[in-house]
Parts: C-alpha cells; sequence; structure tokens
C-alpha cells in the first residue's frame, strides 16, 4: 500500500508560481516511480511529469517533464521526508485543472494508465 497526499494547490494569477507537494507514506516495497498529472472536467487525464529514482540507490533520480509544460514545470524529490514536488512558472489559463500524485514500482511514464496508486489531487486555477 502507498498513500499519497497532494498540498500545495491555490488560485493564481497568469504569469505567477505555485509549487505542489507530494507526500508518499514509506512502504517495504517503495515505487521506483512518481509522477504528477492534470485533469479537467470532461478531457482525459494528462501526463505533466514524472520522476524516476535510480536503481544505484541514494536520492539520484530522473525527471522529464510534458512538452507542454516544457521549461515551465520542474519535479523534484526531498529524499528525508519523501516527497515530491511539482514547482510551475509562468502559469498559465490553460494550465487550471486538479493535479494528480500517482505511482507505480514498474513502468515510468507519462501515461496515466500506467500508474497504481493515485493522490486525492489538489486544484490549481489560473486566471
Amino acid at each position: 500500500h502507498v498513500q499519497l497526499v497532494e498540498s500545495g494547490g491555490g488560485s493564481v494569477q497568469a504569469g505567477g508560481s505555485l509549487r505542489l507537494s507530494c507526500a508518499a507514506s514509506r512502504s517495504t516495497y517503495s515505487s521506483n516511480c512518481m509522477g504528477w498529472f492534470r485533469q479537467v472536467p470532461g478531457q482525459e487525464r494528462e501526463g505533466v511529469a514524472r520522476l524516476k529514482l535510480q536503481p544505484a540507490g541514494g536520492n539520484q533520480y530522473l525527471a522529464k517533464s510534458a512538452d507542454s509544460v516544457k521549461d515551465r514545470f520542474t519535479i523534484s524529490r526531498d529524499g528525508p521526508t519523501n516527497t515530491v514536488y511539482l514547482l510551475m512558472h509562468m502559469l498559465k489559463p490553460e494550465d487550471t485543472a486538479m493535479y494528480y500524485c500517482a505511482a507505480v514500482s514498474s513502468l515510468c511514464t507519462l501515461v496515466p494508465e500506467d500508474y497504481q496508486y493515485w493522490g486525492q489531487g489538489t486544484q490549481v486555477t489560473v486566471s
């Protein structure tokens, strides 16, 4: 079982910044992949960014952002607190959505269907 809790959402003006946090519970069988996704009602869930822990151990990881948010959003991780962040800059109205944190132990992609565990989401509204 993996528990994910998102926070940091809110309302911001276009051009502003916001940092989302995803607190992940520790588990004997911890996931090696964490991702951020977003969804607007009536639309498909979209992959925003993902983070893959390296098999070598430690806190090393590989990060990737979707083309739609490239150069604006950055995913990162704080090992000691087991928290994954999504730092968002230059926010646009089109970024408005419910943002979800997700985890999986196998594949590490930007495809929602590949993820097993999901948080409840945090709303981001850009005006």
